[in-house]
């Protein structure tokens, strides 16, 4: 077992109050299998583990780190309360976001990000016992695209996938690592288009699909610039736009064949003025309402989604954002969250 001991730590505004409160700290998982983008894992192991525990991924958002979603979420403190492991990808880019547009990232073991977290999970079950129907994916922001592309294209490797303010499966598709058709919303495909992206993921796969719940805050994340910059008219003032959580539910139906509409919806849940869309027993969508992308991390119902607590709390857990530069003035995170210097030099709040 290669591991060994993670010794910096960063400092991310409000996380160290929200957040979690383990009694152990990350370590690094070393020559895991086939990693073609050099994406840094790390693993969170309980003081006591149960045999053959659960394992969630969990994965941070653009700009964030490894360390900052270990920080800035409770999936640790709640690691140590009920024995599972939690793995903590790095993305590999200067800018902290996940590949979640190239053709090999969304292809079963054709490389991409998404194969060097599939790697660590086959590394994990061989090597700690996990039990392989207990693996789940979750996610924030670029981590929650991340748990779209991971559900589609390795759903023989997670049960279960809960994406925090995401888009669907192959919406950032492209040559570039941004993409604004995408994030405006004006990219809308029928709910059998988004469902044969999913099904293209792995192709001739005809096994069980992971269960997926889908979160977003009901308003749109803005960008944010400096005073001397403007935007070009080829850019949108929003970004991720919640368009993007109705073709999400498309997307996820026609994958589970349920109707697009609900087949029951719960009021003020999991906290007061947010709504549960109950489509069927593998599929739920719940809706912020009043909130942006900074959608608070649910994990207490999040855990119970993934069968390993009983019914969610109605406790509002964390909210992870990145500290950004002095000179920028976003306060949100996205695909390229933070202060995304490509962006063509201005801070672009995503």
């Amino acid at each position: 077992m290669f591991i060994r001991p993670l010794l910096t730590s960063l400092t991310v505004a409000t996380l160290a109050i929200l957040g979690n409160a383990a009694a152990g700290q990350l370590q690094a998982i070393l020559d895991f299998g086939p990693n073609p983008t050099n994406v840094e894992m790390f693993i969170y192991r309980p003081a006591i583990v149960v045999a053959n525990p659960a394992l969630i991924v969990a994965i941070h958002y653009c700009t964030g780190t490894a360390q900052a979603y270990f920080t800035g979420t409770q999936y640790a403190t709640l690691a140590d309360q009920y024995g599972f492991l939690v793995i903590y990808p790095d993305a590999p880019d200067s800018g902290g976001c996940w590949d979640v547009h190239t053709n090999a990232t969304l292809i079963h073991d054709a490389g991409g990000d998404s194969l060097a977290i599939a790697s660590v999970v086959r590394y994990a079950i061989a090597n700690y016992n996990v039990d392989p129907n207990r693996v789940f994916a979750t996610g924030t922001s670029s981590g929650a695209m991340m748990t779209n592309v991971l559900a589609g294209a390795y759903p023989d490797l997670f049960k279960a996938g809960a994406a925090f303010a995401g888009v669907p499966y192959g919406c950032f598709a492209g040559p570039d690592l941004w993409n604004t058709a995408c994030a405006t919303g004006s990219t809308s495909k029928t709910p059998q288009e988004w469902g044969d992206l999913v099904r293209n993921g792995y192709p001739g796969y005809s096994g069980a699909r992971p269960k997926m719940q889908i979160w977003q805050g009901s308003l749109s994340a803005k960008y944010s610039i400096p005073a001397n910059q403007t935007l070009t008219s080829s850019f949108s003032d929003t970004t991720l736009d919640y368009k993007n959580f109705a073709e999400g539910v498309k997307q996820w139906t026609n994958i589970f064949g349920y109707y697009i509409t609900p087949v029951s919806t719960s009021e003020n849940s999991p906290i007061s003025g947010w709504t549960r869309s109950i489509h069927g027993p593998n599929f739920q969508a719940i809706v912020a309402t009043g909130v942006d992308h900074n959608i608070p991390v649910q994990e207490n119902d999040v855990l119970a989604w993934f069968g390993l607590t009983g019914t969610a709390t109605t406790t509002t857990t964390s909210s992870p954002t990145s500290t950004a530069p002095p000179e920028a003035l976003q306060t949100h995170w996205g695909q390229c969250g933070g202060c995304v210097r490509c962006r063509h030099n201005f801070c672009l709040d995503l």
